[in-house]
């Protein structure tokens, strides 16, 4: 099977790596030149081109899943001339479709065929698989949330989520298609505020908001178990990817120092109307019933005690 990976980046990868390892095609989108030459020494077949810029995707590679796992760099602001988080993720997401949909990108599906190969045959429509964000709720004041709770993102990065996932729904690959709405990653190389719990200094953090988890690695294999779903019509399915166990800020990075070997935590409250402070208003807990379920993943890491212990080592 031939899969397609349109942002590589912490989770990406570690996908793009799990679909090749299991023996199967992985093509990679990135936009750098640098990174391209990278990911072709791990195996992949990369594909330098920008999702914002429509004409840089008209070779895009024929694949039966297409993951589009696009982030955003915070530092890319519209005052800079660069997109804005709207334009990456729900712009970048209709151009993706545009191009996939695109009749003379059919014909054109196989640039890296080398002179006398045969050009693949047009597949079946692909699976799209869209990395969401548990962002698209709103505050729910310490109470579950789950597939069917209404979306009302306060933030940019939830409002541009929703946006994207809307442009999915509309489109016909959408009949077909998964949202996947992640809840907060992390893993090796990705715990906040490593080197001042090491050295026992204050952190920002409001102690008595939650949070809501998932490990890269349990994550991967959401995004591998969502590709191997039967075909459906009725989409697209959407699942709440979390590890089930919301953990107040505090409790978490008390762990965290302890498995570190460092000083118990002390906390000041962030600048009001920070980025970290209006994220703790959601206070919200991110079932994940319907993803164990539905998608039969056991998680590696059901909690974020083993999850920091196989991250901290």
């Amino acid at each position: 099977m031939r899969t397609l990976v349109i942002g590589c980046g912490y989770l990406g990868t570690c996908v793009a790596r799990r679909w090749r390892d299991a023996g199967e095609q992985v093509f990679v989108v990135t936009r750098s030149q640098e990174h391209a030459h990278e990911f072709q020494r791990e195996g992949f077949t990369a594909f330098v081109a920008d999702v914002t810029q429509p004409s840089s995707l008209r070779n895009l590679p024929a694949a039966e899943t297409i993951l589009y796992a696009v982030g955003f760099d915070r530092s890319a602001t519209a005052s800079t001339g660069r997109p804005t988080i709207e334009e990456v993720y729900a712009g970048g997401l209709k151009n993706v479709l545009t191009a996939i949909e695109a009749d003379d990108c059919q014909a054109a599906r196989a640039p890296h065929l080398r002179q006398g190969e045969r050009q693949q045959p047009k597949l079946a429509t692909p699976r799209i698989i869209y990395v969401s964000t548990t962002g698209v709720y709103g505050p729910a004041a310490g109470a579950w949330v789950d597939e069917s709770t209404p979306t009302d993102p306060r933030r940019e990065g939830g409002l541009a989520s929703l946006a994207a996932e809307r442009i999915l729904a509309a489109h016909p690959f959408g009949a077909h298609g998964i949202i996947l709405r992640m809840a907060g990653l992390y893993g090796p190389r990705r715990v906040p505020f490593l080197e001042p719990l090491r050295g026992g200094e204050p952190i920002a953090v409001p102690e008595s908001s939650l949070l809501n988890l998932i490990h890269v690695h349990d994550a991967a294999k959401v995004v591998v178990a969502a590709q191997q779903l039967p075909p459906f019509t009725d989409g697209p399915r959407v699942y709440c990817v979390s590890d089930g166990e919301p953990v107040e800020r505090a409790t978490f990075y008390r762990e965290v120092a302890r498995q570190l070997g460092a000083p118990a935590p002390t906390f000041v409250a962030p600048e009001l109307n920070s980025p970290r402070a209006v994220r703790a208003e959601a206070n919200r807990r991110i079932c994940n019933a319907r993803m164990l379920v539905d998608l039969q993943v056991q998680l590696e890491y059901p909690n974020y005690r083993s999850g920091l212990a196989a991250s901290l080592t």
